[in-house]
């Protein structure tokens, strides 16, 4: 969870620098949707084991759609190379997170293994 918040907060500081007219739709949009994820993110850390898949896929795709609206900000040059690199990079290691987090929840006699 703290990858998705250190990619909001940088975003809060990415969101004053665009144009006034995107700011209020995909800036937003973008914003509502790190939220989303955050908030997404805490309820599945404190879900029972039987739903937690259920809630990390969720998580995944909302992620996946923040990823393209920020690709899609940076194509329409809304956004710096700079804070693109800066927001994906927080965002790529999200992912890394809930795949590992998914993984580990398919191959439950993997975790506690003796050596």
């Amino acid at each position: 969870m703290n990858r998705i918040k250190e990619g909001y907060l940088i975003w809060v500081n990415i969101v004053p620098h665009i144009a006034k007219g995107a700011r209020y739709t995909i800036g937003s949009r973008i914003e509502n949707k790190f939220l989303d994820l955050l908030e997404l993110a805490y309820v599945a850390y404190f879900t029972e084991k039987e739903k937690k898949a259920g809630k990390i896929a969720d998580c995944i795709l909302v992620l996946d759609t923040l990823k393209f609206l920020v690709s899609v900000a940076w194509e329409g040059k809304l956004i710096s190379n700079k804070h693109c690199e800066d927001v994906s990079l927080k965002l790529e290691e999200a992912g890394k997170m809930f795949g590992g987090w998914k993984k580990n929840l398919n191959n439950p006699e993997k975790k506690n293994r003796d050596v």
